[in-house]
């Protein structure tokens, strides 16, 4: 059965997003603030977690941020629920590893199937990785344990500029438009805009090295040693 936990520091909120999902078969946990949610999510190994961003002792960005930084929850989904327009609050929430983001207030049917999206888009990767191993120039990429070495030297990749990576460097000299570089990274049910993009190359080109991505312009990106 499918784990999933809400962490938000609106008790109504809780009840209201863990009465739906238990409807539709989910095992469902819940917690009131940052700090409560980092303990549960240690103690469940949640498929899902679902993050408020502005609460008490911790937001919802720092439990990402930690998150991610810890092997066990590399299979672990983070969706983040936003306030509407807030797009400042959309793009740091993609940006330190979430892979959705989901804006309040939501209907019931909308919060369900946004979930079910994810899940059906996560699983999808996973079956689809078959080769685990790039070597190419002086990288190496593991997909399976969410690696990147240059000359040996592990560089730290969020999760989405990791997909991002190993979208560009699977076909070297393809030229991927950002419509496709938004499908296939983040899937149809996200809506992201240009900024996102611009933003994951230009970290990538910051830890990776600037030679590696060209960009054509009016197009959008490739890969090239």
């Amino acid at each position: 059965m499918t784990k999933i936990l809400i962490v938000d520091d609106e008790p109504d909120i809780l009840e209201f997003l863990q009465y739906n999902l238990e409807k539709e078969g989910f095992m469902v946990e819940t917690a009131i603030d940052g700090e409560e949610g980092l303990i549960k999510a240690h103690s469940k190994i949640p498929d899902i977690v679902v993050l408020d961003i502005m609460m008490p002792r911790m937001d919802g960005f720092e439990v990402c941020k930690v998150m991610r930084k810890d092997p066990k929850f590399d299979n672990t989904i983070i969706t983040f629920l936003t306030a509407k327009d807030e797009d400042f609050s959309q793009i740091a929430a993609l940006d330190l590893g979430g892979d959705d983001f989901i804006t309040k207030p939501v209907s019931p049917r909308v919060f369900t199937s946004r979930i079910k999206a994810l899940l059906r888009r996560h699983r999808g990767n996973e079956s689809n990785s078959q080769d685990q191993i790039i070597k190419i120039a002086d990288l190496l990429i593991d997909k399976e344990k969410v690696l990147v070495k240059r000359k040996d030297q592990k560089i730290e990749l969020a999760k989405k500029e990791f997909e991002l990576f190993c979208l560009l460097v699977e076909k070297p000299g393809k030229v991927y438009t950002r419509e496709e570089i938004f499908r296939k990274v983040w899937g149809t049910d996200v809506i992201v805009g240009n900024r996102t993009i611009d933003v994951h190359i230009r970290k990538l080109r910051e830890k990776v090295g600037s030679e590696y991505i060209k960009t054509i312009k009016g197009i959008g990106y490739k890969f090239e040693f």
